[in-house]
């Protein structure tokens, strides 16, 4: 289980995260939705350690700040919005690196086939001795999972992981990550911007504003059109297909503008 209690952080003097408690069991996708600077990012960054809060972050009831690098890098695998090489690395080498905490002096047999099996699982097999800067956002964007997944993280923390790629390319990402999740039973934690994907493709949300949690349940639960104005200061209409809602904006009513954001 992932526990937060009483996270908070500041960046200098302005405060990112204020209070999150939050806990999450053992396995499902969960979506961290909000408003630009509601503290998305800056939450899975302080859950691995790259930020340091005030506050808990436990695993498994042990507090994260006493992991060693490798044990904090079983445990999490950490996907960033995006990736830039300054030199040409292959596909197959990029996804090796995720075997980092478990590398001797040469990569055993079972690095080889963890390697070889998150690239089938991602559909990377005729990339894997390409160029990652040479491929498409959608491709990189499964090369980072891979990579992340070659650690055998117990969870996998993604930031924006949809950003920048067109329909087929985000639907693709997210159903590879759904089919990931479901067979290796492992929590994947995303901070998401389309509501609609977060809607389709996770068991929980939560929503962030001004650094606090708003809100945390299920899609079909929380995703109303009273949250989504208090959220982002804009009204939607609500589709129901089946389980699943879709959320489209409509024309702002006269007063709106004049809601005080607070």
């Amino acid at each position: 289980m992932l526990e937060l209690k009483n996270v908070s952080f500041d960046y200098g003097k302005r405060s990112a995260l204020a209070n999150i408690n939050l806990s999450f069991l053992s396995s499902g996708v969960i979506s961290l939705v909000g408003p630009n600077g509601s503290g998305k990012s800056t939450l899975l960054k302080c859950i691995n350690r790259i930020l340091k809060p005030r506050g808990e972050v436990l695993f498994n009831r042990r507090n994260v700040q006493s992991f060693s690098i490798s044990e904090l890098s079983r445990t999490f695998g950490y996907v960033p919005q995006e990736f830039s090489s300054a030199f040409p690395i292959t596909v197959f080498d990029m996804i090796l690196l995720g075997r980092k905490p478990y590398l001797g002096w040469n990569p055993s047999e079972q690095d080889i086939e963890v390697v070889s099996e998150n690239i089938s699982l991602m559909e990377l097999d005729d990339f894997a001795l390409r160029p990652v800067n040479e491929l498409s956002g959608g491709e990189r964007q499964k090369v980072l999972i891979a990579t992340a997944l070659s650690q055998e993280p117990s969870v996998l923390l993604l930031d924006e992981p949809t950003s920048n790629l067109d329909i087929k390319h985000q639907i693709d990402v997210m159903k590879h990550l759904g089919e990931i999740v479901r067979s290796k039973k492992i929590l994947a934690l995303m901070a998401v911007h389309d509501l609609n994907l977060a809607s389709h493709y996770s068991e929980e949300m939560v929503m962030l504003r001004k650094g606090k949690v708003f809100a945390q349940g299920k899609p079909k639960e929380i995703l109303t059109k009273g949250n989504i104005k208090a959220l982002y200061y804009i009204n939607v209409a609500i589709h129901r297909h089946g389980e699943i809602k879709h959320i489209v904006p409509v024309e702002d009513d006269d007063d709106l503008f004049r809601m005080e954001k607070t």
